[in-house]
């Protein structure tokens, strides 16, 4: 008797059904992963289209009799967001529109470049010049230091709060040296140069006296224009200790004391009371709008990992 033969077209169903709920499955997944990307660019668009929409600054019309408020916050550098060419536009376009009473610097800066600083303050002196009944009042927030307070000199008024950080008024230059570790771990330095000081403060060779001593005289020659400055801005207002261009900064109320600033305010109060114009515009330019949707998008990501991770933080 012959056996009975297997049940082909059963078997053959069978793996006809799996296939098709695994393609099912499969376009399904596809189709969640679709729609998910989806709603991700439509959050991107909306994110986009509210930066768009919101106000930060940069082309204004002008609106009845205001303040204008240009912000100065951040690392002074060419290229930056904080450059001569960045803070010179926003002076220009406030002091041209009139409708402004008054400019406020809002200042919250470490320092930085001491090129775009020293532009930025002659920029303000000769428009201060130009326009003689539009007031310059700065505002300092948490830190006006270094190239920050070198703008600040520049207006007609300093205005801090008691817990502001003022001052540094001095020159930095800093490196490392490496010829100890290298000697520990065998490693030769090669370098050519041509002109006997090219190779200048070389952090992998000894210190050399003349190349201190020249660096030395660059730092003095640098901050002696800082020193300059100051002194032109604040006049006789400064009261020097013997410690005031020593790079040594002060709290608010300890630099209205010794004339690196003038009272306390904030850019509201100076606004209101000092400029008699309540209403603040800002003229900072705006950042390339993708340039701030990738900061915020940034920061709001990174924020959210280190919540995954469980309190990461960086700060």
């Amino acid at each position: 008797m012959n056996p009975t033969p297997p049940p082909a077209t059963d078997a053959a169903s069978q793996a006809l059904a799996e296939l098709m709920r695994e393609s099912l499955e499969e376009k399904r997944r596809a189709r969640r992963w679709t729609i998910g990307f989806r709603l991700v660019w439509v959050l991107i668009a909306a994110v986009a289209l509210g930066l768009a929409l919101s106000h930060g600054g940069g082309s204004v019309t002008p609106s009845g009799p205001h303040t204008a408020l240009v912000r100065i916050e951040g690392v002074i550098e060419d290229g930056g967001e904080v450059s001569a060419d960045n803070v010179a536009g926003a002076l220009r376009d406030a002091f041209d529109n009139p409708q402004v009473k008054g400019i406020v610097l809002q200042i919250d800066s470490p320092g930085g470049s001491p090129v775009q600083s020293d532009l930025i303050y002659r920029e303000i002196r000769r428009l201060r010049a130009l326009h003689k009944d539009t007031p310059v009042h700065a505002v300092v927030g948490d830190l006006c230091a270094s190239g920050g307070y070198y703008i600040a000199a520049a207006a007609d008024q300093i205005h801090v709060n008691p817990s502001s950080v003022v001052g540094s008024i001095g020159v930095i230059m800093n490196g490392f040296g490496f010829t100890g570790s290298m000697e520990r771990f065998g490693v030769e330095r090669r370098v050519l140069t041509a002109g006997e000081n090219k190779a200048f403060l070389d952090p992998f060779g000894p210190v050399k006296a003349d190349e201190v001593a020249h660096a030395r005289q660059l730092l003095d020659d640098i901050h002696a224009h800082f020193i300059d400055a100051v002194k032109e801005g604040r006049g006789d207002r400064l009261k020097d200790n013997g410690k005031l261009f020593g790079g040594l900064m002060w709290t608010g109320t300890q630099a209205i004391e010794l004339g690196l600033a003038d009272a306390v305010g904030s850019a509201g109060s100076v606004a209101r009371e000092v400029i008699k114009a309540e209403k603040v515009i800002d003229y900072t330019p705006a950042p390339d709008i993708a340039e701030r949707f990738a900061k915020r998008f940034g920061a709001a990501a990174g924020a959210a990992m280190a919540k995954t991770l469980g309190g990461l933080s960086f700060r």
